[in-house]
């Protein structure tokens, strides 16, 4: 495994002259979480945007090994996953069309097998169903497919236990637990409780 780290240095974000963070420091290593809490519009998802090369911060830098993610970008873009708050998904393709689409835009992992996923996340008997005929819960699953598709060291997700129910909850935490052990990171939010106890998890708080 090597010392990959990611790395937020001084890191300011200002949103219409509103400071929403000033001075934010924080380093993630591999096998690592970091579990970024605030209240609602102290930055979390700016800041997550931030992590994965999409707005730069207004002071301060990022850097992934050492270097700016933004001097590296199509390299540091390889190593990312990002899942935001909404699904993300094209409501007018089937499922097994969305996961088709996405080996198309990210680097997957080899002997890619999508029927297994679809099983895995219990859609198996969907994959032929237009994702917008779908609940939220299994529209967020289709999300979700990304990270076991994905052959990405940084998951950075957005409140991703949105709309799930306890059992795919338990499910996406065992998933967290198997990155992180196989040497990945993660960047995550939420607004409910983690049960991340098998996990080294470095918090990092914005705001008071």
């Amino acid at each position: 495994m090597t010392s990959d780290t990611l790395q937020g240095q001084h890191l300011q974000c200002l949103r219409n002259e509103q400071q929403l963070f000033v001075d934010l420091s924080f380093q993630l290593n591999r096998g690592e979480i970091l579990f970024v809490e605030g209240a609602n519009g102290s930055g979390k998802t700016t800041l997550l945007r931030m992590l994965c090369g999409l707005r730069e911060p207004d002071e301060g830098q990022i850097l992934w090994n050492n270097n700016s993610i933004f001097d590296a970008s199509a390299m540091y873009s390889t190593q990312v996953i990002y899942i935001g708050h909404y699904a993300g998904v094209k409501r007018d393709l089937t499922v097994e069309e969305n996961l088709q689409m996405i080996t198309a835009l990210i680097s997957t992992k080899p002997g890619l097998d999508l029927e297994h996923i679809l099983d895995e996340l219990h859609l198996l008997e969907y994959a032929d169903h237009p994702v917008g005929h779908l609940s939220a819960g299994q529209q967020r699953r289709v999300a979700l497919a990304r990270l076991l598709m994905a052959n990405a060291i940084i998951w950075i997700l957005d409140e991703p236990y949105t709309s799930l129910d306890k059992n795919i909850i338990a499910w996406l935490e065992s998933l967290f637990v198997r990155h992180v052990e196989a040497g990945g990171m993660i960047v995550l939010t939420s607004h409910q409780a983690v049960q991340l106890d098998n996990c080294p998890v470095v918090p990092l708080r914005l705001g008071s």
